[in-house]
């Protein structure tokens, strides 16, 4: 069961609207703000609701299947699985109070088009430092390193890849290196080259980064005997068996060298973010389905559950919850990509899947 953005009206002259998300009978979130939705270029000022706190709930407004909900930072992005006005976060501040007694909670509630109207194309999300900061490994095998200017470097064995970010001691984010002769030689030891992915991939943090740019594994010139359609099709398969290892052809060695400091800083500094506890439980508690949405679930219905020949009808009474212009819609989609045809008019229509 996906979870559920629960928007009711509530009897609180300040606070009338109570939002609330949940999932499999348990409230992630659920807070009292003064709008269901922000206007553009504005934010909704929010109030955390407690467990124990009464709810004086008026009525339902609405009820929408959670698409996908992570932690960014202080913010919690929640997208909804409907077409519109789908996207929205809940920003949660802690300042100190002046009288220096502790610290108080500030909740915004912000939607895409108000996050869209205020201008920030020039300032990153993280405060990154690429030098002084840094503490990287290189592995003692290592023959020509690369260079980190800036950084405190340690040299000795790493279990797994070239070079290491390390956080508290230990190795937080590794790189696997590859010149373009490198991984041509790797590649005529295809399964000795998957298993040692597969071991850096274990990490929550690693990538491989390739000193060649993704043309040269096409070029003759450079990839010598090596058939150019054999490659390309090894090195698809790669990103494929290890799709949360970022696979980066920077093209030469120096921009190679420059992606991995600016990356490991990346790392580093969103694990030295403030991680707000408010935020952190939400998204530690959420259980990703990876579903894809309800209008995924019905392309799939519609391509391998049903019989051929239905009414829409059938699909109807599979998706009750669903309005029926959006039914209508994915229906018309599949149509017009050719993979359905109506047979009929009007209310006796049946639809069939073109093979």
């Amino acid at each position: 069961m996906s979870a559920t953005w629960i928007v009711q009206r509530i009897e609180d002259a300040r606070f009338p609207i109570r939002i609330r998300i949940e999932q499999d009978g348990r409230s992630l979130l659920a807070v009292r703000a003064k709008s269901a939705w922000p206007g553009p270029g504005s934010q909704v000022f929010c109030l955390r609701e407690r467990d124990a706190e009464p709810v004086p709930a008026v009525a339902e407004l609405e009820r929408v299947p959670v698409a996908h909900l992570a932690r960014l930072g202080r913010k919690l992005s929640v997208t909804l699985d409907r077409a519109q006005r789908k996207r929205c976060e809940f920003l949660i501040v802690e300042k100190p109070r002046k009288d220096g007694s502790g610290s108080y909670e500030q909740v915004f509630f912000r939607t895409e088009a108000a996050v869209r109207a205020h201008r920030s194309s020039k300032r990153a999300e993280l405060t990154v430092r690429t030098g002084e900061d840094l503490q990287i490994v290189v592995d003692s095998m290592e023959r020509y390193p690369w260079a980190f200017p800036g950084a405190k470097l340690q040299r000795r064995k790493l279990p797994v890849g070239d070079y290491a970010l390390i956080l508290d001691e230990r190795p937080y984010a590794l790189v696997e290196r590859k010149t373009l002769p490198n991984l041509l030689a790797d590649l005529s030891e295809l399964k000795g080259l998957h298993q040692q992915l597969a071991e850096l991939s274990a990490w929550p943090h690693a990538a491989l980064v390739i000193e060649a740019q993704y043309a040269d594994f096409a070029d003759p010139a450079k990839i010598g005997k090596w058939p150019a359609a054999h490659l390309l099709r090894v090195l698809a398969e790669l990103s494929a068996l290890f799709p949360a290892m970022p696979c980066v052809f920077a093209g030469n060695r120096k921009l190679a060298n420059v992606w991995t400091q600016r990356w490991f800083a990346a790392v580093r500094a969103a694990a030295m973010q403030p991680r707000l506890p408010q935020i952190a439980e939400v998204a530690a508690r959420y259980e990703a389905r990876g579903e894809g949405g309800v209008e995924v679930r019905i392309r799939h219905a519609v391509l391998r559950d049903l019989p051929d020949g239905f009414e829409i009808g059938l699909l109807r009474q599979q998706f009750t919850d669903i309005k029926p212009t959006r039914i209508k819609r994915v229906i018309d989609q599949l149509r017009d990509e050719g993979r359905l045809r109506a047979q009929g008019r009007g209310r006796g229509v049946r639809w069939w899947r073109v093979v």
